[in-house]
């Protein structure tokens, strides 16, 4: 479930211009996603997009929760967490909060970006203890690498098997080099109608959760806000699937084919 929950933070695609006049997102947007293991309704996501202060002036800031539901609580419980605050004028992070629960396993990192000195420090909360690490001007976090993603890249160009590389600092995990491979425009069947989508696989690392390197696939609205719509991961043991099941406040016009 973390991992289907971080993939899920990392993706979606377009244009920067100006702290108050994005293209891809508003102030007040709010996504749900629900999530499928096999036949069980496993749980639902949310990600949600307010404006905040932190360290003495405002930010925006990237709520993304995750919850089991249902009978799969019952074998599996999740409770996830993730906060992002990150600049109006260049969806840089600021400050980036992580506390899960995942079947006994529990998780609370803070992180501190300090540009300036291309440094950030990493607070785990459970032990009170602390390091630093060294970043660079485009590093990112799981939340903000999304509205980041949304706003600056371009399609024009684009050939299917292309590469979007990333660098992101993982909490105590330190900077993961993600990248996400470009597949095609594709058409998906959802509740709200057809959707155009551009499909991706974001490349993980094969191991413990994930059969191979190329095991996730991700659909992202062809349109101006780039929002995720499906996401398709096949596990070690079976398959999930996260689809988007409603939707508030986008800055675009969702784009849907009529039949």
């Amino acid at each position: 479930m973390k991992k289907i929950l971080f993939i899920f933070l990392i993706t979606s695609v377009f244009s920067v211009l100006s702290a108050q006049n994005y293209q891809a997102f508003q102030e007040g947007e709010w996504l749900k996603y629900r999530l499928h293991y096999g036949f069980l309704n496993a749980s639902y996501a949310t990600i949600k997009l307010e404006k905040a202060e932190v360290k003495g002036k405002t930010v925006f800031r990237a709520i993304g929760k995750g919850k089991t539901t249902g009978f799969a609580s019952l074998f599996f419980k999740v409770d996830d967490t993730y906060e992002s605050f990150f600049e109006l004028d260049s969806v840089r992070p600021v400050y980036f909060k992580r506390d899960i629960y995942e079947g006994g396993y529990t998780k609370h990192i803070e992180i501190d970006y300090d540009f300036d000195r291309n440094s950030a420090k990493i607070f785990n909360i459970k032990d009170s203890t602390s390091f630093s690490l060294e970043i660079h001007d485009k590093m990112q976090d799981i939340l903000s690498s999304t509205y980041y993603l949304r706003e600056n890249f371009s399609t024009d160009n684009l050939k299917v098997g292309d590469e979007i590389p990333l660098d992101m600092l993982f909490d105590d995990d330190g900077v993961y080099d993600f990248k996400l491979r470009y597949l095609g425009e594709q058409i998906i069947k959802t509740k709200f109608g057809k959707v155009p989508c551009l499909a991706f696989r974001p490349l993980v690392k094969s191991g413990r959760i994930f059969r191979a390197q190329e095991s996730l696939t991700l659909w992202v609205s062809n349109d101006l806000n780039r929002i995720p719509i499906r996401i398709q991961a096949d596990l070690r043991v079976g398959s999930i699937k996260a689809d988007l099941e409603g939707y508030n406040g986008l800055k675009n016009q969702f784009t849907l084919i009529m039949d």
